[in-house]
């Protein structure tokens, strides 16, 4: 790998000279622009990225908090690949890098942030498992980095968000659950404290009571987000009673396992309880066939980081006109299972 001292040296020029050329300093005469310029495309020569960070005040690196741990399985990690390229597409054309920031599960995630942000690791930062109320939106708004959210938070600093339309799918599942004749009908709530579990559960609650229905607190079922998970909690709803005639989870991870524990309880996917939920790759080869929303994960990327870019002054040019705040369409696949 050649670096700038070594095509220094092999013009036989200052180091100076060489930095002033790369970067396009008027005070470099054109023809030696020109041999440091074929020089360096010759000798392969790759810039000192720290060094170009240090000097620019930036890193070229977009950060994306995730979190990681032994609950949550390659499934998952299909959900953010499929959304990391759709991110990537887009910081290409302005030759910036995406790197995952991967939070254990173990670790608190304020904690982690604090530690990444005090680093100075990247430039911008999107997060992601947004929490009801979430420090780490004010963390960053106090250190002014841009960020944006997928997912909504009751924790508001005028970050831009795009958010999954939970209530959307909440209230169509419902809607064809009822005039399906399901008037006992659960919901499994997503892993931990996710805003999102509450924005799905307050529609649910509501459409049902349009139909004079309620949620049970007891047909409210907690689950990791795993096919271990689904599967356990699928032998804690066969064993109540009564027991809901009908399911409708928002996590796509945990849809297999749940097939397999309530056939092993027997009880019968589609038959003896609906099931709605959301597309995974897994899902296709569930029979009955499961009747679930999608999307597109890499779409969703590409207006992520878009909506980022709009709101960082370097970049701001690119992308006029972008809408802050999005709630983002899911598209029903009408299976058997519900």
């Amino acid at each position: 790998m050649t670096g700038i001292r070594q095509l220094a040296d092999y013009l036989d020029i200052s180091i100076g000279t060489v930095s002033r050329a790369l970067n396009g300093k008027a005070d470099v005469n054109a023809e030696t622009r020109r041999r440091v310029l074929e020089a360096a495309e010759k000798l392969g020569y790759v810039p000192n990225q720290s060094g170009r960070s240090l000097r620019k005040g930036s890193t070229g690196v977009v950060g994306f908090m995730m979190q990681t741990g032994p609950e949550i399985n390659s499934q998952g990690d299909a959900f953010f690949m499929s959304v990391f390229d759709g991110v990537q597409t887009v910081l290409s054309r302005h030759k910036l890098d995406l790197v995952a920031l991967l939070c254990s599960s173990n670790e608190d995630p304020y904690a982690y942030l604090q530690r990444t942000v005090a680093r100075g690791f990247a430039d911008a930062i999107i997060l992601s498992a947004t929490r009801r109320n979430d420090a780490r939106f004010e963390l960053l708004h106090r250190h002014n980095i841009p960020f944006i959210s997928l997912g909504r938070s009751l924790t508001d600093v005028g970050q831009p968000w795009i958010d999954l339309d939970f209530e959307g799918m909440a209230e169509i599942a419902i809607e064809r659950l009822v005039k399906a004749g399901h008037r006992d009908i659960g919901i499994i709530w997503p892993h931990g404290d996710l805003n999102l579990g509450y924005v799905f559960a307050d529609r649910c609650r509501e459409v049902l009571a349009e139909h004079g229905l309620t949620l049970r607190e007891d047909h409210i079922f907690r689950a990791k987000p795993s096919e271990a998970g689904g599967y356990a909690v699928a032998h804690e709803i066969a064993s109540r009673s009564p027991r809901p005639s009908a399911i409708v989870l928002v996590n796509e991870i945990l849809v297999t396992g749940l097939y397999k524990g309530f056939e092993d309880a027997g009880v019968k996917p589609g038959k003896d309880i609906a099931i709605i939920g959301r597309y995974s790759p897994q899902a296709q080869y569930l029979s009955p066939a499961l009747t679930c929303f999608t999307l597109s994960l890499r779409d969703l990327g590409i207006s992520l980081a878009e909506h980022l870019l709009s709101v960082i002054p370097d970049y701001q040019s690119h992308y006029v006109g972008q809408t802050p705040r999005v709630i983002w369409p899911m598209t029903l696949i009408e299976g058997t299972s519900g």
